[in-house]
Parts: C-alpha cells; sequence; structure tokens
C-alpha cells in the first residue's frame, strides 16, 4: 500500500512512498512542528547517494502525513532542547538568580556547557548545591598553562582536589553556582574548554595518551582533534554565557571546515548555526575513540565509535577500520536495556574519515530514539537494525561504500606508566593516581614539578597522568621529589591498582546507589589478601572495577571481576572481560553486600589458580567454566587446602 507525499503549497510535484526523491535544501528545525528529513524522511523515503545541493532544484521540504502518537512522542529533554534557543535559555536567566541552584530546564541545558549540578547527599537538613565541571581534553592532552589554573581553580573555588576522569579529562568538583561564570571564563581563556563535555552530543575524542612521536600514533592523536573540531557546536551559546560572545577559538584545519560546511549528501541543516546538530542535538551523548593497532589503553569497543588506524609495510597511514555501537549504561532488571560492544562496519581511506564519522553521527541523529532516554544510545538503533542496515543508511550520508575492514593483530591493554622514551629525544613518565583523585601531598608536588620544568600533561583513559616532553638530566630529580608524595613507579604499585577504576559515586553523584571511589581502596587490599590466602602471586592481577550504579562510567562490564551498586552496600557482580578489553562480562551474582565479597570471590580465585590453563586470565576462565559451575564452587568451597 502505497502512501502519497504531497510538495507544500505552490509545488506541482506529487512523490509516493516507493518513489526517491531528491531534497536540494534542507531547513533547521525551526518549532516543534518542522522535521529535517535528511536521507530518509518520516516515511521512509530514501535519497539516492548522488543528490547535491548543486545538482538539484531546490525544493524546501516534503510534507508527509503525521506519524502515530507513539513515534511522535518526546522525551522531556527533548521539548527543553528545542525551547532552548539553541542551549541558552533559560540557563541563562537561571544563573542571574540569587537561589544556589538553577531550575530542571537549566539543569538539563548546563550539560552541554560541560557542568553538572549535584548536592551533598549526606547532608541532613538541606541541601547544599554546588556545580561539577569537566574539561574536554582530545587525547587527554593538557597544556601546561592550563594545568596550573586548573590546580589553582580547585583551590580558590573547588573542594581542593582535581579528578582525572576515564575519559582523559578534569573533573573539578564543588564549584558554587555564583562562582560557575569566573570558573569557566578562567578555563576558557587559559586553553581549556568544558563545551560539549556532557549533553547529547559528542563527548571527549579519546586517543592514546603517550606522546610517541610516531607517524601512527601522531595519526591518530591529530585525527581526535580534527573528529572533536568537526563535531564541536558552532551556534556560539557557550561563548555567549561564560565570556559574553567573545570567540576564544583557534583555527581550525581547512579539510574539517569543509567536511562540516559539505552537505552533498543530505547531512546539514541548512542556514542553521548548529549545520550537523540543529535544534536537537543528538537524541543521547555520543562517544568516540581514536587509537593504532595493538594499543587498547581507549577502550576502543565500548565507544559509539571506534576508530583505527591502519598503515602501510613503511609505517605510513592510510585509512582507518571503523567500530560501531559500543556503549555501557543500562538499567538494573531491565533486560531491554544493556552494555554492548562495538562491531566493525568498514574501512575509509584516510582522507574520506571525516565524512563517514558524520556519517555515522548523522545516521543517529536522524534515527535515534528520542521518546525514551533509555534506549536513545546508538548502541539500541543498531541492535535493533542489525549491522548490515545500519551500514546501508550511514553508506547514503556517506555517499560511498565502506570497504572491507583491514586485518588487525591482537589487541593489548596499555597503561603507559613509568618512563619511556618519545622518540625526540626526550621522556615522559605515566604516573598512577588511585581512582584519579589528585589531591593533598600529591596535588602539591604535581604542581610543583609541572610548573617548574614547564611540562605539558596527559591524562590517560585509565585516570592516570602522564609527564610530557622531559630531558634526560630532569628525569633522577623529578623521580625523587614524586616518589616522596607518593608517586611511585609501577613496580612500586600494586598490579591490583594499576588496573583498577572506579567512578566518584557518593556522595555527590545523584545517581550513585552505593560507594565506589571511596570504597575500592578496601575492595582491593582485600581482594590483595584473598590472592595470598590461596597462594597467587604478587604480580598476577584481575581487572576490577566499581561503579556506584548501573550506568557504568568506570565501563565494569569490561571487567574481569566488575562490581555495580544495586543496594545499599551491595553490589551486582560481573565476570567475563579480559585483561585486553575485547570481550564483554556477563552478570554473575545480584545483591551481593560488601562484607560477602570473600564468599564470593575467593573460593573462584582458589579454583583459578588450581585450574587455570597456560595463561589463561581470571576472565577467561570464569568464562570456560560456565557460571552454574562456579556457583557450585562456590556453594562447596571448604577454604584452603592445607
Amino acid at each position: 500500500m502505497s502512501s502519497t507525499f504531497r510538495a507544500p503549497a505552490g509545488a506541482a510535484t506529487v512523490f509516493t512512498a516507493d518513489q526517491k526523491i531528491r531534497l536540494g535544501r534542507l531547513d533547521a528545525l525551526r518549532s516543534s512542528h518542522s522535521v529535517f528529513l535528511g536521507r530518509y524522511g518520516r516515511g521512509g523515503v530514501p535519497v539516492p547517494p548522488s543528490a547535491s545541493s548543486s545538482s538539484s532544484s531546490p525544493i524546501q521540504a516534503v510534507s508527509t502525513p503525521a506519524k502515530p502518537e507513539t513515534a511522535t512522542k518526546r522525551s522531556k529533554v527533548e521539548i527543553i532542547k528545542e525551547k532552548s534557543n539553541f542551549i541558552r535559555y533559560p540557563l541563562n536567566e537561571e544563573l542571574l538568580t540569587e537561589a544556589p541552584n538553577v531550575n530542571e530546564s537549566a539543569v538539563q541545558l548546563i550539560k552541554f556547557h560541560g557542568s553538572y549540578q549535584q548536592y551533598n547527599r549526606e547532608e541532613r537538613g538541606g541541601r547544599s548545591y554546588s556545580f561539577m565541571l569537566r574539561t574536554k581534553n582530545p587525547s587527554g592532552k593538557v597544556p601546561n598553562q592550563l594545568y596550573l589554573t586548573m590546580d589553582d581553580l580547585a583551590d580558590e573555588f573547588g573542594i581542593g582536589t582535581l579528578r582525572l576522569t576515564t575519559r582523559q579529562t578534569f573533573q573539578l568538583h564543588g564549584v558554587l553556582k555564583q562562582n560557575l561564570k569566573t570558573v569557566m571564563s578562567s578555563i576558557i581563556k587559559n586553553m581549556g574548554s568544558t563545551l560539549g563535555a556532557c549533553g547529547d552530543l559528542n563527548r571527549n575524542v579519546l586517543a592514546p595518551a603517550a606522546p610517541y612521536v610516531k607517524k601512527d600514533y601522531l595519526f591518530a592523536q591529530e585525527t581526535a582533534d580534527n573528529i572533536a573540531a568537526l563535531l564541536s557546536p558552532q551556534s556560539g551559546f557557550y561563548y555567549d554565557m561564560w565570556v559574553d560572545g567573545e570567540q576564544f577559538m583557534t583555527a581550525e584545519p581547512p579539510e574539517v571546515v569543509k567536511a562540516r560546511n559539505d552537505n552533498s549528501h543530505g547531512t546539514n541543516f541548512v542556514d542553521s548555526p548548529e549545520p550537523i546538530y540543529g535544534t536537537q542535538f543528538l537524541p543521547r551523548k555520543f562517544k568516540v575513540a581514536v587509537t593504532v593497532p595493538t594499543d587498547n589503553s581507549v577502550d576502543l569497543l565500548t565507544n559509539d565509535i571506534g576508530v583505527v588506524v591502519v598503515s602501510d609495510e613503511n609505517g605510513e597511514p592510510q585509512g582507518f577500520n571503523i567500530y560501531v555501537g559500543g556503549g555501557m549504561g543500562r538499567t538494573h532488571r531491565m533486560e531491554s536495556t544493556f552494555a554492548r560492544l562495538a562491531e566493525p562496519i568498514g574501512y575509509v581511506p584516510k582522507e574520506d574519515i571525516l565524512y563517514a564519522v558524520k556519517a555515522i553521527v548523522v545516521t543517529q541523529r536522524e534515527h535515534g530514539r528520542r521518546d525514551d532516554r533509555k534506549y536513545s544510545r546508538m548502541k539500541y538503533l543498531i541492535s535493533s537494525w542489525g549491522i548490515e542496515k545500519f551500514r546501508d543508511v550511514v553508506e547514503q550520508y556517506y555517499g560511498k561504500k565502506f570497504e572491507p575492514s583491514r586485518e588487525l593483530p591482537e589487541w593489548e591493554f596499555k597503561s603507559y606508566l613509568g618512563w619511556d622514551e618519545q622518540g625526540d629525544g626526550a621522556w615522559f613518565c605515566g604516573l598512577h593516581v588511585d581512582s584519579g583523585r589528585v589531591g593533598g601531598i600529591m596535588k602539591k608536588t604535581l604542581r610543583e614539578v609541572i610548573e617548574k620544568y614547564k611540562i605539558d600533561v596527559r591524562i590517560t583513559p585509565n585516570q592516570n597522568i602522564v609527564l610530557c616532553d622531559i630531558k634526560t638530566e630532569w628525569k633522577r630529580p623529578i623521580t625523587t621529589v614524586l616518589a616522596q608524595a607518593g608517586l611511585l613507579q609501577p613496580e612500586f604499585v600494586d598490579p591490583l591498582n594499576q588496573t583498577a577504576m572506579a567512578c566518584p559515586a557518593f556522595p555527590l553523584c545523584p545517581l550513585a546507589i552505593t560507594e565506589a571511589e571511596r570504597g575500592i581502596p578496601s575492595i582491593l587490599k582485600r581482594v590483595r589478601a584473598m590472592f595470598e590466602k590461596v597462594g597467587l602471586d604478587y604480580d598476577e592481577s584481575v581487572v576490577i572495577r566499581v561503579t556506584g550504579c548501573p550506568n557504568g562510567c568506570a565501563r565494569p562490564y569490561m571487567a574481569e571481576l566488575g562490581l555495580v551498586g544495586d543496594g545499599p552496600n551491595s553490589y551486582q557482580v560481573w565476570l567475563g572481560g579480559t585483561p585486553n578489553l575485547t570481550q564483554i562480562a556477563r552478570s554473575f551474582m545480584d545483591k551481593v553486600k560488601v562484607h560477602d565479597l570473600e564468599k564470593v570471590c575467593e573460593p573462584l580465585f582458589y579454583h583459578w589458580k588450581l585450574e587455570r590453563q597456560t595463561k589463561e586470565s581470571f576472565g577467561e576462565y570464569t568464562t570456560r567454566m560456565g557460571f552454574e559451575k562456579l556457583k557450585e564452587l562456590i556453594d562447596t568451597y571448604k577454604g584452603v587446602s592445607q
């Protein structure tokens, strides 16, 4: 049965649902009654890949029958975005009030500016509101000037600590509303930004933090910078709000500007201040990581888009393998929500990467769900459609077919802890920071070293910090002063700690169900004690990640042992991830009280030691044995045999 689509008044053209049409011009979303059709209209009418604004007559849009109510329903956040004048109103008015907090609409909008409203959940008798600020640092790069600025701001306006995040950024906690503009403008004026660090748009783009002077590493980091620039908001709301409209953007590479402005395949909102995002931005957050073969320091498969540099036999980058559809967030006891690994979509030559990424983003923008935010990530779209249909739609926005993915070697997790040569005569030093929390004597000493030697730094996706461009003669004095502050070389850090991660959780995160950052030091000590009891060597390790809720900010679903908060002092236990972060874990037990961890974990560690195959990791062992057998081992465990 064929529906009829009629052109606007004054146009004679009539289309049927099985005919192909060309949209020569595409208007931005201007009100709740106008809908951007993109390559697929509301009626599912495809536009040929060859369609372009330069080769077709300018049809404004095609009127289509209204969708059923279930299809057109939108979440509250979608309406807030639409009415916000590109993420300005009512946040601009709320920031001027005397109240310590902002209203519900402004809470949603300030995320796009890189901030979350929080309150201390342990306080009784009222709420003390404050704001968390998150920076945006592609590849984790932090110039010397920005590091010193963030260090100062933490003391003057925050809670005295900085936090290194799992997406290679800073988080600054405890900023009062009255100080937001001062803090934001200071970050912007000192080579930093928080624009898009939160909200329904592309978040920080990951890349290996190691400052190697190698062609593939440099190309990966350059590509991360370019993708971040391509997908950065363009409408100026951020600078309007925090620096009175003054622009602090550096000149963009011409290839970024060209890719953003290209509308030859119907990707853009014409005449919109947001050519890629429109008024609605994306259905949910969007995450991208770029890396080189073997280097899985970025948890590649947990991202919406994973990009891998492919080089020829001479080490010259030629193109990229692309993976799509990863994501960690889920909801307890809702099996329709799930963590998911990205899967290959194909290969593109290096000159096409920005166009391919843009096509994937636009596919999610047009087809991702906007009615229920639990299902709005791109992983649900791909899970629903299947990779073949998803690829077909992306290719229409891209204008080309993806080539088959290139063969890659095995992945490895790389921490970049300790000293290593950059390849240009200088050194870098990776330092482990428990849960990424920089405070006290550690913060003071890092400040002294970074300031004295004018060092740039990088943040790793494992919440650690890398000091860059260190001269040989500086190595000894820097090592000495850092060690005195507890910033030790990796041989002096427990292997369990080196791969462990935790989210902030209590007291400030509004989603936390139980402890994570504050609880993980005790958990790791108890795991170490279990290792010793069952006879495991000190240098053996298990990837442990702890989160206070199922949203998965510390990526617990990739851990060999993941603990996900599911009640007061209790966790859901996940098993089966691998040390190289390529296999997703599965839920093993619910509602395990923190004081009962030994009852669950000690039998598993004991039998792993006894029954593992050669070089079999804990995660691989738990997968091979199967959960029924593991539960039987726990139930029948009599303790360590003497």
